[in-house]
């Protein structure tokens, strides 16, 4: 069994967890040990521009430990912007080998890729001993069969790895249904590598049936459970703030200015990096498509917030958001 103390990874999802959202999460919030970044695509030597690689830039990642995640199939393309991260000062990139997506699926990058552990079992074969950083790899159980896992685990065991994180659904699932947490203990005890559990871990006590399942656990990836509750790695690590899922009565005026601040930090700093108000409000509408539904009553005014079209509008129905001191209730969430 490992010790009592949770190392708590953010989730690499494209399009929210980026290196704005990190940098303005961690002025706020706490608990996070590690973030890894979202996917870079693979990009030959020609191909290269240092822009798309901003979002790993070191000077921009202090407030903790980054991993790139890089999606592609190219192995020669793998080796050189792995090789590329590692002169930036990374010393580990994983592979992306669960995006669920069927656009990137369809070119056997991501899950796609799954159904095929020969093609897989070469590619790393051609890589680790080439790249210079070490590797991970993030899967899920399968493309569209769960029991894919199981040879997918065989074939990973004949390779070095820092670690495996599963998800456990199939790619063609995306996050419908529930986490299969006996496929994942199918997965856990045929692995020679160290695992990460990933997936449905969205309050205090979701958290502590997967580490009471899995007590050999103690590297935990939460996305979307700290997307729409903020709070949440402080919650699950028992560190000292305004709301915990506890028996003791919620401070939601406290809780609601900590979120309206981390709010209004967030705008702020993405209005810097979007040229235009239709990317910032595209932005921050899909943050409020997971903090909305944690509030009571919400349904209503989150509709209006949601159909705002401009800038003026958008902070107009984000202030009256506020305004109607809604209880902040991330616990009564269920993703679908």
């Amino acid at each position: 069994m490992t010790d009592n103390h949770p190392f708590l990874i953010l989730a690499p999802l494209q399009g929210f967890t980026d290196v704005v959202f990190r940098q303005a999460y961690v002025r706020h919030f706490s608990g996070i040990d590690q973030a890894m970044a979202p996917f870079i695509s693979t990009m030959g030597s020609r191909r290269l521009k240092p822009s798309r690689l901003k979002d790993v830039d070191p000077d921009l990642n202090t407030a903790f430990p980054v991993i790139p995640q890089i999606l592609g199939n190219s192995p020669d393309d793998f080796i050189y912007l792995g090789d590329y991260l590692f002169d930036m000062g990374y010393a580990q990139v994983n592979w992306n080998l669960g995006c669920p997506h069927s656009k990137i699926a369809k070119k056997q990058r991501g899950s796609g890729l799954l159904p095929h552990p020969d093609k897989i079992d070469a590619f790393l074969s051609r890589v680790i001993p080439a790249m210079k950083p070490s590797l991970s790899v993030k899967i899920r159980l399968g493309r569209k069969n769960k029991e894919e896992i199981l040879d997918l685990i065989a074939m990973f065991n004949t390779h070095k790895l820092d670690e495996i994180i599963l998800h456990p659904r199939t790619g063609e699932q995306m996050y419908t249904g529930s986490a299969d947490v006996d496929a994942f203990q199918r997965a856990m005890n045929a692995c020679d590598h160290p695992m990460v559990y990933n997936g449905d871990i969205v309050d205090r006590a979701s958290w502590e049936k997967i580490q009471q399942r899995f007590p050999e656990i103690n590297r935990f990836m939460i996305g979307r459970g700290i997307l729409s509750n903020p709070f949440l790695p402080e919650q699950i690590k028992g560190l000292k703030t305004d709301f915990h899922n506890t028996e003791a009565p919620k401070n939601n005026n406290q809780t609601r200015e900590r979120l309206k601040i981390f709010h209004t930090d967030l705008f702020n700093s993405y209005k810097q990096v979007f040229s235009g108000p239709g990317h910032l409000i595209g932005r921050m509408k899909g943050f409020w498509n997971y903090l909305g539904p944690s509030f009571e009553n919400s349904r209503k005014p989150l509709k209006k917030l949601l159909k705002s079209n401009s800038e003026q509008d958008y902070s107009d129905r984000v202030s009256e958001f506020w305004e109607m001191d809604l209880k902040f209730c991330p616990d009564r969430i269920e993703f679908s």
